[in-house]
């Protein structure tokens, strides 16, 4: 987020009586990313309750090829995501929850994927190693590959979210071994076609409506132990 929006955002919760601040964060910038974890680590002793929102779509008719089309989005949308995660994951506090902004189209892009494929997704043994290796064969088959009239930015951004969704569910499982004890719930979601920059006007949520699931997820009450390592919408959980 640009400083100037950032402001911008805080002076208008600042109007509504709220508290606010902002920390500008770059996600594709590795550097951006320790600094904000030590900061929040040094100022907070870490985090309650981490949103992961930023992503990118390519706009339709894109020139670029597909594999580049794919690197540049699987670049942020996964590979950053998956970076913010790495650092920030040893922050979450006991009884924290993690929210990543996934997208129902990651289901549209899991079946767009090999049998085999979608079962290795869907698998409980799956590791981070063996997804990001899955997801770096999308970019090198793409590379190899000829064209097909399917191969778009929608389908790029479909397979960016995922992966988001299995690395959430694989994170899930990693905290339920080595954190048993202290609460952490973390789920992938889908806020529904929300009128962003991103998506544009003709989108059928207002960003309000597009919160209520991510804000669900991360105020789940203290105690509660469901949902957990899912993808949920409308603050449901969606068969994976």
């Amino acid at each position: 987020m640009c400083r100037g929006r950032g402001q911008a955002a805080v002076e208008s919760l600042s109007s509504q009586g709220l508290n606010a601040k902002f920390r500008q964060l770059d996600i594709d910038n590795l550097n951006s990313i320790t600094a904000a974890a030590a900061f929040f680590k040094e100022n907070y002793g870490g985090v309650d309750v981490l949103v992961n929102n930023a992503a990118i779509l390519l706009k339709a008719g894109d020139p670029n090829p597909y594999s580049v089309q794919l690197d540049v989005t699987f670049k942020t949308n996964f590979y950053a995501t998956r970076d913010m995660l790495t650092h920030f994951m040893p922050l979450v506090k006991a009884g924290g929850r993690v929210v990543n902004v996934s997208s129902g189209l990651s289901i549209t892009g899991l079946k767009q994927c090999e049998p085999a494929l979608q079962q290795r997704f869907r698998s409980e043994d799956i590791t981070e190693d063996e997804l990001v290796g899955l997801m770096q064969q999308f970019v090198d088959n793409a590379k190899k590959g000829q064209p097909k009239e399917e191969d778009t930015p929608l389908k790029a951004y479909n397979l960016s979210k995922t992966g988001v969704t299995v690395l959430s569910m694989i994170l899930a499982r990693r905290l339920s071994k080595e954190r048993p004890n202290d609460g952490i719930l973390l789920n992938a979601c889908c806020p529904g076609w929300v009128r962003t920059d991103m998506t544009g006007p003709e989108a059928t949520k207002s960003p309000e409506e597009g919160a209520i699931t991510p804000v669900y997820l991360a105020l789940l009450p203290p105690g509660a132990t469901e949902p957990h390592g899912k993808l949920v919408s409308d603050k449901a959980v969606r068969e994976w």
